[in-house]
């Protein structure tokens, strides 16, 4: 049996979205030592956003989540606006993938699937914003996919507090290993 091959993911911690959520420093340093920590260790670290063609044209009226956006966001949602790029703490190299979605789930509209194959990947180490959106729609994914599961539970975050902790302690476990970013830095050891 081979080595397992673990790829970190964070998500959506792009501009307009960390700038709406409360004390998004927390989550954001979490992150951050997440992707140090990854790059030490040699783990692919793989950065996921949304954004759309200008005009929205992947946007159908019958979507909730996403047809509000179109109709009020103007162009603020749109893939080369300053609020879809990634937030600078994060501090990307060149040579790691920025996924863009165009839907919830971080698979959906994207090459994800392609580029987690490309890296031999078989575990997903999970980070981002939001606990109820980006990392719930693509933990059910990457479940259904077969993949190894791991949620970090403090380098997410959602607008609800307590919709992030039935998440995180009652939901995700059935699926995931839910930990903290020190712990799993500790197993990396």
């Amino acid at each position: 049996m081979s080595e397992s091959k673990t790829v970190l993911l964070a998500m959506d911690f792009q501009q307009g979205i960390v700038e709406r959520l409360p004390d998004a420093h927390g989550v954001l340093a979490a992150a951050s030592c997440a992707v140090a920590a990854a790059r030490t260790a040699g783990i692919p670290v793989f950065f996921v956003r949304v954004a759309f063609r200008p005009g929205y044209p992947e946007v159908a009226t019958s979507n909730r989540a996403f047809s509000g956006t179109a109709q009020h966001a103007g162009d603020t949602m749109t893939q080369d606006h300053p609020a879809t790029r990634l937030h600078p703490d994060l501090e990307r190299r060149d040579d790691e993938p920025v996924i863009t979605k165009r839907r919830v789930s971080a698979f959906t509209g994207s090459d994800l699937e392609v580029l987690l194959r490309g890296a031999g990947a078989d575990t997903i180490v999970l980070s981002g914003i939001a606990t109820s959106g980006v990392v719930l729609s693509t933990l059910r994914q990457a479940a259904d996919l077969d993949y190894r599961l791991v949620v970090l539970q403090d380098a997410c975050a959602d607008r609800d507090p307590e919709v992030h902790r039935v998440l995180t302690e009652k939901v995700f476990p059935r699926q995931a290993m839910v930990t903290t970013t020190d712990e799993w830095i500790d197993d990396l050891g």
